[in-house]
Parts: structure tokens; sequence; C-alpha cells
């Protein structure tokens, strides 16, 4: 496979506003030798009740946008699931490329009570998605947080259960840079191999108070950094199918 999953002229037909999105995606794609590869891609959004500004301001919307932009190189199928979690799963949902616009607000529309936050019930549901899909492609889940989890031993005990399968785990954190809030997903990341996981399988970054200041370039690079590393990784140890 050399080209992306999804054209740029079916790119311009079915979601024009996402084209830009779209180049800046297989700019970083190629910078990080991941062209032509191929990998579902997941969005996990936090939707406690601190997330309420960012849901109304439009950066989760944001966010989401991007992520498909990314996406669409990576699977053709032209949509992204998407798990709403707080203390529980609020919804499994999907947005298309075809009608991303609004699509945020609309789900979280329906969803009622914002409540706190639990990681692992997010990963469990995002782990069930991927079985039941029946595919060993490796997958990339976004996972979108403004803080730490109110379970810290479950997102660590599933974080490295699921280091068995093709599951990457991208955290990223709105918020305050220096929010003691994130210093879990940063000992997260830093769990060590092999001693708690076979393969490190998750990589953090912090996107600041205003995430959508982050030039796109810039974000998918963050997206994408350690990415390749894991693939490597996870082939050598027969997690993912070479």
């Amino acid at each position: 496979m050399t080209g992306s999953a999804i054209d740029l002229r079916k790119m311009e037909r079915t979601a024009p506003a996402l084209v830009n999105l779209y180049k800046s995606a297989g700019e970083s794609l190629r910078g990080h030798g991941l062209q032509g590869g191929r990998a579902a891609v997941y969005l996990v959004l936090d939707y406690s009740g601190s997330m309420r500004p960012y849901y109304r301001d439009g950066t989760v919307q944001a966010l989401a946008d991007r992520v498909l932009g990314l996406s669409a190189h990576l699977d053709d199928d032209g949509r992204v699931p998407v798990v709403f979690f707080s203390t529980d799963v609020d919804a499994i949902e999907e947005i298309p490329l075809a009608g991303h616009a609004g699509r945020v607000a609309e789900i979280a529309s329906r969803l009622g009570h914002m409540g706190k936050t639990s990681y692992h019930a997010a990963m469990d549901a995002v782990i069930d998605h991927y079985l039941e899909a029946g595919t060993r492609r490796p997958a990339l889940v976004v996972f979108q947080t403004d803080g730490g989890p109110i379970d810290k031993r479950a997102a660590e005990a599933y974080l490295c259960k699921a280091a068995r399968l093709p599951l990457f785990w991208q955290f990223i954190g709105f918020g305050d840079t220096h929010s003691s809030q994130f210093d879990f997903l940063r000992r997260l990341d830093d769990l060590p191999v092999p001693s708690r996981r076979v393969v490190d399988n998750a990589g953090y970054f912090h996107a600041g108070a205003d995430p959508r200041a982050v030039p796109d370039r810039v974000l998918y690079d963050r997206l994408l950094g350690e990415f390749p590393s894991w693939l490597a990784a996870a082939r050598a140890a027969g997690i993912v199918r070479a």
C-alpha cells in the first residue's frame, strides 16, 4: 500500500472543510515514515464536568475534525469511532467525514449529566469495540482528557493488559500546563517495559489551555511521534503482523 486510504479528490467531494487538515496530516505521516500505512483510528473524549467549556467553545469538535483528517489517510471507511466517557461510558458513536460538522455538539446534547473521569471504562469500551471488529490491523487510539482518573490502579492495569493487543494509546491533555492533574498521565506514559507491559504502548503530550492554538502540523507530529517506535516493537513481539 503506497497511497492514502482516501484520496484527495474524495476528500474534496466528501469533506471539503477538512482538506487542509488532511494535507497537514499527510505531511506529518510522510515525515514519520508512515505514508501508505493502514490503521484503525479511535477517538476517546472526556465528558467530565470540567470539560464543559471545551465542548461549548468548539475545542472538542476541532480535535475531532483533526483526527478525521488523519484517519482518512489510514482507514478507508470514512468514519471514526468515538467513545465519550466520564464516570462510565456515556456513548459510543461514530463521526463520519460526510457529516462531521457539529457532530460533537449534537452527540453531547443527548448525553445529560457530565460525571467524573474513569479512564478504564473508556479503555474497556475501545478494547471491546476493537475485538468485536475482528481485525488484526493496528489501531491508533487518540485519548483526550483534562485530568487524572478517579481510579489510577484500574487505568494502569488496563493499559498493561492492553499492551498485548495491537492498540497504541496516544493521550492528549487539555488544560493548564502546570497542573498536577497530569502527573498521572506522565507516569502512565513511563510505565516500565517489560516488567509492567510487554511493549511501550502509550504516549502523552499536553496541548495546553487552548488546544486549538496548537498548529495542525505540530498536533499531528505529537499524535504520531511515538507510533512508529510502537509499531516496530509490536511487530517484533508478534503483536502486530508484519
